[in-house]
């Protein structure tokens, strides 16, 4: 179901009404929970008697994927569930493709089972990396094909292996997901090779795809990625405190492996490089709109992993942890997990150029908008993967490890106001990774990455009060 931007409110009237809800928020006299209840959303959550989450009254979920499943190939799911995409794979049925955010010391934990007794289950010329004993590097993907209305997995594999934290990453409008390794780990004892890029895997595939580094898109801590389908740009996310925001201009936007140029967010008013954290100053209001200008990056393989710290020196804009990312209906949605002034969280807004990346751009720039910074982490706090909804809402994955407050499921409105769908009541209170909705909009997929667990989330959307 497509989101419409009819949905939306004009840029005009969502800052005047995210500008007085922002201060009412902060307003000493309001409680949190005073703030919370300012939209109702899908009403008050309803305890799970099995321990998992709790979610409001006529909605429920179903656990799809569990760690340590045996898979079709043979293999042992593994765990660390983070980033997902959605693919329609014909008669009611859709294929997921699952992050594993697995990192060096996790390869008694890998899909290959101890000792990686299970190695030889799979082509070894089809993993990216060994480390220095010879064994598969624990990060990748595994792909599920599900059934909508039967509700069963039909066949789930590994689609990607020895890659490393495999943390978020992005659908492409051609059917594959875009998967990236959150580190910058050096070829020595632990790998063989540098980590720290982007690799692609096509959704429809059975088996091991071909892993093959999208080098152009940069060595960093790649968080996640997004494609514009008007003009195939890939935007992508750092995930560090002094992050940057980029984008890929490919070659040839469905061979992304052709190379391309990598470039840097800026903004305009700040030629020196700007900030958008909001922590030492508060340079950016909430509601505002600021227009940017895309520096170009050189050395984008980085083997000391100083680009984002060249690009912010060359004009790039400072970014307090970039993890989440969505490519909506003509704009896209990020997240900086401990952004802002509280250090919880924001969400930024970014409306390309009707020229993104080509001549004209200069004239008639994309806009950011600093859409929602949380006052408060008990309306919304460490804002990490994202989606936006069929309905036009952004549903937000909290990523808080704190052993006294719950990670939750949030959903904001265009005005940016916040509601609660769902809170992690399992006793890991791991995070909530990887949140994306079948083809029909009816189902919500969602991970809780520890010890690792796929939830299928149905219930009234269209019930949601605003």
């Amino acid at each position: 179901m497509a989101v419409s931007r009819r949905m939306f409110l004009s840029a005009t009237a969502t800052s005047i009404a995210f500008g007085a809800f922002a201060a009412r928020a902060q307003d000493g006299g309001s409680p949190a929970e005073t703030y919370l209840n300012e939209v109702t959303g899908y009403g008050p959550l309803v305890s799970d008697p099995k321990g998992m989450i709790d979610l409001p009254a006529g909605f429920r979920y179903r656990v799809i994927a569990q760690v340590g499943e045996t898979m079709s190939d043979g293999l042992i799911l593994p765990g660390k569930f983070d980033g997902m995409g959605c693919f329609a794979a014909g008669d009611d049925k859709v294929l997921l493709v699952r992050n594993h955010e697995m990192s060096a010391s996790d390869i008694e934990k890998a899909a290959f089972g101890p000792r990686q007794s299970l190695i030889d289950r799979i082509d070894r010329s089809r993993v990216w990396d060994f480390n220095g004993d010879g064994a598969a590097l624990a990060g990748g993907t595994t792909t599920q094909l599900y059934n909508l209305k039967t509700g069963q997995t039909e066949r789930q594999h590994m689609s990607i292996a020895g890659t490393l934290v495999n943390c978020a990453g992005g659908v492409t409008p051609w059917g594959s997901w875009l998967t990236c390794e959150e580190t910058t780990i050096k070829a020595g004892a632990r790998a063989g090779k540098n980590h720290g890029y982007v690799f692609e895997v096509p959704s429809a595939h059975v088996g091991l795809v071909e892993p093959v580094a999208l080098t152009g898109m940069g060595r960093f801590k790649h968080e996640a990625a997004c494609v514009d389908p008007r003009t195939g740009v890939v935007y992508l996310t750092e995930d560090v405190a002094d992050s940057l925001f980029y984008r890929y201009l490919p070659n040839d936007r469905r061979n992304l492996a052709a190379g391309g140029r990598l470039q840097a967010l800026g903004l305009v008013d700040a030629p020196e490089g700007g900030d958008t954290r909001n922590q030492k100053e508060q340079s950016f209001p909430v509601g505002g709109w600021k227009a940017v200008r895309w520096i170009d990056l050189d050395g984008v393989d980085s083997p000391n992993d100083d680009l984002r710290r060249r690009g912010h020196k060359a004009g790039a804009a400072i970014v307090c942890r970039g993890e989440g990312l969505f490519f909506g209906e003509g704009e896209l949605y990020f997240t900086a997990t401990s952004g802002g002034a509280k250090g919880a969280g924001q969400i930024f807004r970014y409306v390309p150029s009707a020229f993104e990346g080509q001549p004209g751009e200069t004239d008639q720039p994309g806009k950011l908008q600093l859409f929602v910074e949380s006052q408060n982490g008990r309306v919304l706090d460490y804002a990490d993967n994202l989606v936006v909804a069929p309905w036009g809402h952004v549903i937000v994955c909290e990523d808080r490890y704190s052993d006294t407050l719950r990670n939750h499921l949030r959903g904001v409105t265009p005005e940016g106001k916040i509601y609660t769908l769902a809170r992690n009541v399992h006793a890991d209170n791991s995070e909530f990774a990887g949140a994306c909705f079948s083809p029909d909009g009816g189902t919500l997929f969602v991970n809780l990455q520890n010890p690792g667990f796929t939830l299928a989330i149905s219930g009234p959307w269209g019930a949601v009060k605003v």
